[in-house]
């Protein structure tokens, strides 16, 4: 049991860490919110979906769902034409240099909107959920499996809300706002490189 728990917090580290459009996009926010209340949304929506997507890959349901190829395209395209929205609106952030205490940041809505979109349109995300997460849930059962899934989604939760806070507190920091006008504009670009990355993938999987 302790084996399957470590297991899955190693796994679930390994695969959150690296830099990607969702840890971007939760900490943007943390830093762009007059408060960390107000940062919730997109915390609870960008740790729901991660739940969803251990589930399904524990559960073998993604397995099924991501051998359609027709689903693989639309998934694909949607997820483009989130991330070049989403890039273009952080990009024009009209809070981003403006001082702390006059910023909005994105309404609950559009967290929640966008957390979700590249929670669960970032193919990258699906795929490495599935083939590490799904395929090293094979190796238990029982109480074990239940361990493993538990610890993976624990270290999602516990992430995204590190994640939000450590955001807020450069946000608090940079009084002037240019420091997240920066956050912003690479924020933007490394979404926007996402996107263009997908559409060449995309294109390679309709021409073959």
């Amino acid at each position: 049991m302790f084996e399957a728990i470590i297991h899955g917090v190693i796994l679930a580290f390994g695969l959150i860490l690296p830099l990607g459009v969702q840890n971007i996009f939760v900490f943007s926010q943390g830093a762009s919110q007059s408060s960390f209340l107000r940062a919730i949304p997109v915390i609870i929506t960008a740790a729901i979906c991660d739940t969803i997507l251990i589930l399904l890959a524990v559960l073998g349901v993604s397995f099924i769902l991501l051998s359609l190829p027709r689903l693989k395209t639309i998934i694909f395209g949607g997820g483009i034409i989130f991330l070049i929205y989403m890039g273009w609106l952080i990009w024009k952030s009209e809070q981003a240099g403006e001082s702390n205490k006059s910023k909005e940041g994105l309404s609950p809505k559009k967290q929640i909107m966008f957390a979700a979109s590249v929670s669960l349109l970032n193919p990258h995300a699906i795929l490495d959920t599935i083939g590490v997460i799904g395929t090293n849930s094979l190796s238990y059962s029982g109480d074990e499996k239940i361990a493993f899934t538990c610890a993976t989604i624990v270290v999602s939760w516990l992430w995204f809300f590190g994640l939000a806070i450590v955001g807020r507190s450069v946000g608090r920091i940079d009084q002037t706002g240019n420091l997240l006008k920066v956050i912003n504009k690479l924020s933007a670009l490394i979404i926007w490189g996402v996107a263009v990355y997908m559409g060449v993938q995309l294109v390679a999987m309709l021409i073959m």
